[in-house]
């Protein structure tokens, strides 16, 4: 399977697993190397987002399912480079996910199968992290008590953040 298909793929199940009650469908805007763009109309107003799936996995021996890791604009709801990673299966409760980039550490509360920043006010400096990074590794805990690391290439974030700067 290629990576547009992945992406394509993966830009569909989040919009799915979504708790929005009529999702809606994304549509791709672009690729930047590892990293897609996508778009959608939700009922706050136009949804932007970049997404990619890692290039590693561990323990290789589990079934992760569909891992994501991406970034939304939401200008009708005032949110701005909003990060959130996505697993294949629901992380333990009340457990914290790591992310690392190139050393750099933050933490990220989990609901369900998601994790998002666990002080907002840090988002922005996780984005810029991004933008300077080369890779992005996550450390998550699945309900199972299974620990799990992902690995994401950097490689064409800043392009595909730049894209989405003006989602309106």
């Amino acid at each position: 399977m290629n990576a547009k298909t992945i992406l394509t793929t993966a830009a569909a199940l989040l919009i799915w697993s979504s708790a929005v009650v009529a999702a809606p469908t994304p549509s791709r805007m672009n690729t930047f190397n590892d990293w897609g763009t996508y778009a959608y109309s939700g009922s706050g107003g136009k949804v932007c987002y970049i997404l990619s799936t890692p290039k590693k996995m561990l323990p290789a021996s589990v079934d992760h399912g569909d891992i994501f890791f991406l970034v939304s604009q939401k200008p009708g709801e005032g949110v701005s480079y909003e990060p959130q990673a996505v697993m294949g299966y629901d992380l333990k409760e009340g457990s914290k996910v790591t992310v690392d980039i190139d050393g750099k550490k933050f933490m990220m509360f989990t609901k369900g199968n998601s994790a998002w920043m666990e002080n907002a006010a840090e988002e922005p400096q996780l984005v810029a992290a991004m933008r300077a990074g080369r890779s992005l590794s996550i450390q998550a805990t699945s309900q199972r008590g299974t620990n799990t690391s992902y690995t994401y290439s950097l490689s064409g974030v800043t392009a595909a953040l730049n894209s989405i700067k003006s989602c309106q």
